[in-house]
This record gives structure tokens, C-alpha cells and sequence, in this order.
């Protein structure tokens, strides 16, 4: 998977590629032809007292050598540039698919997951790339061209080279073989770390609220603990690695020397051709330990390419029509016909045979007890969720088949838990309608009932809010994104238990400017407060995933037992009637 991934998308750089080849090819020519001027220096120079061929010889060196740092920085900056490249296209890759995920797929891979695989797992394949680029194109070269030059310079000490290689290779490759594992558990750990850290940050009031912060603090050890572990046996493997390697090349070193010595003793071998053959051995095991270098981090790698393409690969299960509808001709209406939804291996379906009809200007209200069923069945009207039964129709038309930006252009949804983005006021509010001008903001705003505490923020408009709007109370985040969708002035709006941060006056001062200012829009409310949809056109009753009632509120409280239990059990007969 490692290989298909750098296939696909260092395809495009080819060019970079190409250009660190050469430059690595004029690199490794260059380091491979210094050693024999050096024996030549000290054969011809040296030993025969040659002053100008010395310098002479010394100064072609130089040039050499310059050269060589020149095309070693060459080589590294374009292979720095085509890693970075593929880093910021795997993260764009896996950003836009993670955006075409539904509820589903998140909820399966889980959100510290995602963040792991985009951040730390890209890293790890970008550096991969990076190393490769830098010394895994000039390791082969070197190798095998010193092993041709070795071999010219000294052909009866070439079997130093035969034993050295190999018992090289296969030490190094028995510490990488245990090595695998534990990089795995790693990234998976790694998750964990991220997964606690998440929910301590995200619920850290809750956490001080019930005096849990040691309980967490050792939560958070636990989980940090496992990947120390972990991270401590790989690197200790790892730290053996270097050793082993200059073990066998200060071992191969000296027998080197040794056997060397006898042959200039007899006359056969010249000292400069020993030093030269010397350079080039230890050129092909610093080579080696190159390619050993690489292949410790290409276990690690290959694992969070495997979790990369694993993202890559699963396609939503909301999938966009292939032929959708571009145009409506309704202005909202919502008709859901027999709809069944049933999580993926669960044993009994969320909801069943759920039929109704919401006309454009009316306002109907979907109300019952936790876990009956309601946020899942406006989650189908934006396809956060696909029904696995019936159809859904907005204007007359399976939401199945409609073009994905046409319908969620036509749907102003406030989530049961409001999110506000990082950035200001203005900027959440004109989330859905970029263009939308400061008089629309505060007309949306006034509806919203948040024309008052904007008004008193420091900059008004221009306010910060914090990432979650966390520096706003629960019921100023309830108005920001209730005047957010109002921004939008869509054809249907979807308020999923959006007015339960409010108090009952703000609330109703809320739906009597809605009535006023969006009568033509069709409305879906979820509320698990009946003083909020007594108004409503039609109220649906909930229980189990089925419909159990319908009607008025006085139709319901008349006919109905359990919106009668719901109603008792929140107001007095009085308010009730």
C-alpha cells in the first residue's frame, strides 16, 4: 500500500525526482573518484617526494569536492520540495475525503483517529520521502560503484567485501523484523493519547465540576505511559541498530588493514591502493547503514500509509447521485414516506415506517422521550444520514437524488450542539452567505434575540469568539447559530433542539419573530420542551422510533397519552389548556 500511495501521488513530481537522481548520480560519481586521487596523491605524490603533483592533484580534488556540495544541496532541495508536496497533498486528500463523510464513517474511525492519520501518519510517509530522496538515491550508487571501484583497486581483497556485506544485512535486517510490531502499536496508541487528551480538553469543566482532574491526570499517565513504553522498546531497538553497524565496519576496518599489511610487506599491494580500497569499503557499508536507516523507518511508514489509504478507501455511505437534480420548483416542503433507518450491525432499526408531510409556511414539531428517535430523523433531511427504508422528498424529490449543494444550499440547520468556529462574529454568521452585509446580520441577529449581548461584546460584530464558542454562554451559542442559518434564509429550517439553553420568555420572544419574519419557510423543530412548539402546525409524537401521535397540541393533549404525560409532567393544567 506504502508503494501504490507514493505512486499515486508523487506522480506529478516527477520532474523533482528526476532531478535529485542526477544530481545524486553527479554526487556519488564524485565521492566514488576521491579516493582513488588520494592513493594516486600518495602513490605517485607522496611516495616519490612529487611536490606540483600533489598540489596539482589536491586542487582537482577541491573542484571535486566543491562540486559535490553543490549538487548534494541541489539534490536535497529538490527532494525536500517533492516531500513537502506529497505531505500537503495527502493532507488534502484526506481532509476533502473525511469531508465527504457522513456520521457514519466518523463515527466509526473516530475523531482523534482522523487528526493522528492527517497529521502524524502523513508526517512519517512525507519523511520517508524526504530521507529517500537524500540518501536512499545516492546508498545504491555508492554501493554498488564502490564495490566496481574496490574491486580495480584490489581484486584479492574483495572478499572482505563479500563477508562484510552479508553479515551486515542480516544483523541489521533481524532487528527490523522486531522493530514492525512495535511501530503498529504505536500509532494506535498514539490515537488513544490523542482520543483522552481531546476529551479532557473538550470537557474540562465537567472534569472540575465533579473533582476528577487526578483521575483524569492518571488517565491521561496510563494512556501516555503505553505509547512511552512502546517508543522506549523501538528506540532501544533502534539504538542498537548503529552500534551493530559500526561494529562490523570498525571489524572489516581492521581486516582490512591486516590483511593489507602482509600484501605491502611483500611488495604486491602500494599503500596509497590500500588506503584507496579501505575508502571504498567503508564507503559501501556507510552505504548500507544508509539503506538500513531507511529500512527502519519504512516499517513505521508503511503502517500509516496502510491507516492513510484506509481513510483513502472507504467511500461515504451518503453518496452523491450520478445523475442529481439541479433545480426544484417547490420552496421547501418536506414529505418523508414509510422512512426506516437502522445503524450498520444493529440489532433493531433507530426508526420505522415514518410518514409525514410538512407544508411550506407551517411549523411542525417533533417531540418525545430521550432516545426515541427525533435527531436521527432530521439528520435524513441534510443526508447526514441515508434512510434504509423509505424516501425522503424535499419539493418532490428524493433528497437521494438531489445535488448535494443544491440541497444543503436550501436547508438551514441548527444541531442540537451548536458550534461556532474560530474567528468573530461576522465570520460565523456569514458562514453560510459570505456576502452577507452587516444590515442582514443584525436583522438576523434581532430574530435571533442576540441583537442585545452582540451589541455589548467589545467590537460588536467584530467580537472574537474561540474555537467551539467556548467564550459565549450555552444560550448565546443557541442564538449565534440560530441567527447563523436566519443569515443563510433558506426554504426549510431544521432546529434540533435549538431553544433548550434559552428561558421560556426569550424563547417565546424567538418564535413569535420567527413567525413574523420566516412565515413562508417550512420549519422542523425538535424540542424536548413543550412550551416551545405549543404554536405548531403539527406536532409529531415519537416513541421508540415510531410515530405514536399527531396533531395540535390541544388534538394530542385530548387524544394522546404519552404527549399527555410530557405535557404533565412540564406544566400545570392551567398552562396546559
Amino acid at each position: 500500500m506504502l508503494w501504490k500511495l507514493l505512486v499515486r501521488y508523487l506522480r506529478p513530481y516527477w520532474p523533482l525526482l528526476a532531478a535529485v537522481v542526477v544530481f545524486q548520480l553527479l554526487q556519488s560519481i564524485a565521492s566514488l573518484y576521491l579516493p582513488t586521487l588520494n592513493a594516486s596523491i600518495i602513490d605517485d605524490g607522496v611516495a616519490k617526494g612529487n611536490t606540483e603533483y600533489i598540489m596539482s592533484t589536491g586542487a582537482v580534488m577541491l573542484v571535486i569536492t566543491l562540486a559535490q556540495i553543490i549538487c548534494a544541496i541541489i539534490a536535497v532541495y529538490f527532494g525536500a520540495k517533492a516531500a513537502m508536496a506529497l505531505g500537503r497533498d495527502l493532507r488534502s486528500a484526506v481532509f476533502t475525503r473525511v469531508g465527504e463523510f457522513s456520521e457514519q464513517e466518523v463515527t466509526r474511525f473516530g475523531a482523534p483517529s482522523l487528526i493522528t492519520r492527517s497529521t502524524n501518519d502523513v508526517q512519517q510517509v512525507q519523511m520517508l520521502v524526504l530521507v529517500t530522496t537524500t540518501l536512499m538515491v545516492s546508498a545504491p550508487i555508492l554501493c554498488i560503484g564502490g564495490i566496481i571501484m574496490a574491486m580495480q583497486q584490489d581484486l584479492d581483497l574483495s572478499w572482505l567485501i563479500a563477508v562484510s556485506v552479508p553479515v551486515l544485512l542480516v544483523a541489521v535486517g533481524l532487528i527490523i523484523v522486531r522493530m514492525v510490531p512495535l511501530f503498529r502499536k504505536m500509532q494506535t496508541r498514539i490515537d488513544t493519547v490523542n482520543r483522552v487528551l481531546r476529551e479532557q480538553l473538550t470537557g474540562i469543566r465537567v472534569v472540575r465540576a465533579f473533582v476528577r482532574e487526578d483521575i483524569e491526570t492518571d488517565r491521561f499517565a496510563v494512556a501516555n505511559a503505553d505509547v512511552t513504553d512502546v517508543a522506549l522498546r523501538a528506540g532501544r531497538l533502534m539504538a542498537l541498530m548503529f552500534p551493530t553497524v559500526m561494529l562490523v565496519l570498525n571489524v572489516s576496518s581492521v581486516a582490512v588493514i591486516w590483511f593489507g599489511a602482509f600484501r605491502i610487506e611483500d611488495g604486491t599491494l602500494q599503500v596509497g591502493t590500500l588506503v584507496a580500497f579501505l575508502s571504498y569499503l567503508l564507503q559501501i557499508l556507510m552505504a548500507v547503514m544508509m539503506a538500513t536507516f531507511m529500512a527502519v523507518m519504512i516499517p513505521r511508514a508503511a503502517v500509516c500509509a496502510d491507516r492513510i489509504a484506509e481513510v483513502l478507501g472507504t467511500p461515504s455511505s451518503v453518496r452523491p447521485p450520478e445523475n442529481p437534480v439541479d433545480e426544484t420548483h417547490g420552496h421547501g416542503e418536506v414529505e418523508l414516506l414509510d422512512v426506516g433507518f437502522a445503524y450498520p450491525g444493529a440489532e433493531a432499526p433507530v426508526l420505522s415506517n415514518i410518514s409525514f408531510l410538512a407544508h411550506r409556511g407551517q411549523t411542525t414539531a417533533i417531540i418525545g422521550s430521550t432516545g426515541s428517535g427525533k435527531t436521527t430523523l432530521v439528520n435524513l433531511l441534510p443526508r447526514l444520514f441515508d434512510a434504509t427504508t423509505g424516501s425522503v422528498l424535499i419539493d418532490g424529490v428524493d433528497v437521494r437524488e438531489l445535488n448535494p449543494d443544491l440541497l444543503w444550499g436550501n436547508i438551514g440547520l441548527v444541531p442540537q450542539k451548536p458550534y461556532l468556529f474560530s474567528g468573530t462574529v461576522r465570520s460565523n454568521l456569514q458562514y453560510g452567505k459570505p456576502d452577507a452585509t452587516d444590515d442582514e446580520l443584525w436583522s438576523a441577529l434581532e430574530i435571533a434575540q442576540g441583537k442585545d449581548f452582540v451589541t455589548e461584546m467589545d467590537g460588536a460584530l467584530d467580537a472574537p469568539i474561540s474555537q467551539g464558542g467556548t467564550n459565549v454562554s450555552g444560550g448565546q451559542r443557541q442564538r449565534l447559530a440560530i441567527a447563523r442559518a436566519l443569515v443563510k434564509r433558506p426554504d426549510l429550517y431544521i432546529f434540533d433542539d435549538s431553544f433548550s439553553a434559552l428561558d421560556t420568555a426569550t424563547d417565546a420572544r424567538l418564535r413569535q419573530a420567527l413567525r413574523r419574519n420566516v412565515a413562508e419557510a417550512t420549519i422542523i423543530v425538535v424540542a424536548q420542551r413543550v412550551a416551545s412548539i405549543i404554536d405548531a402546525d403539527q406536532i409529531l409524537v415519537l416513541e421508540g422510533g415510531r410515530v405514536i401521535g399527531r396533531g395540535t397540541h390541544p388534538e394530542l393533549l385530548a387524544t394522546n397519552e404519552t404527549y399527555q404525560e410530557i405535557v404533565s409532567s412540564q406544566l400545570t393544567a392551567e398552562e396546559a389548556a
